[in-house]
């Protein structure tokens, strides 16, 4: 299984700024992946869970280590991309299983999609 390294990580806000203003958005409610090429040899992944969407810190960090391991064992067939996950209401209700099919679905769109876009 791949490693989820510091560079693997979006973390300026400025990074955030730009996959959300000229990403593509790939939505499957209660998901919604925004990505972007990078200029890196590696994807990386970030994440935007608002408190309103998932109001306890422990689902909220339950579903962001979900997505981090989900995308760990994704990351070979995705390209050089910054996405930024989005959590829209309804998330924290989702099943583990469910969770799962719906971010395979994510990394398979995002895979799918043509570079440039």
């Amino acid at each position: 299984m791949a490693r989820f390294t510091r560079r693997a990580r979006l973390l300026k806000a400025g990074e955030f700024q730009a996959v959300l203003k000229k990403g593509k958005r790939h939505s499957l409610h209660p998901l919604v992946a925004v990505g972007l090429d990078n200029t890196l040899d590696v994807p990386r992944i970030g994440f935007a869970i608002a408190k309103k969407a998932v109001p306890l810190a422990t689902q909220r960090n339950r579903l962001k280590r979900k997505i981090r391991a989900q995308f760990r064992i994704n990351m070979h067939r995705l390209a050089a991309v910054d996405i930024v996950i989005l959590a829209r209401s309804g998330c924290a209700e989702l099943s583990a299983q469910e969770l799962d099919s719906r971010l395979e679905r994510l990394w398979k769109r995002i895979a799918a999609s043509p570079p440039g876009s």
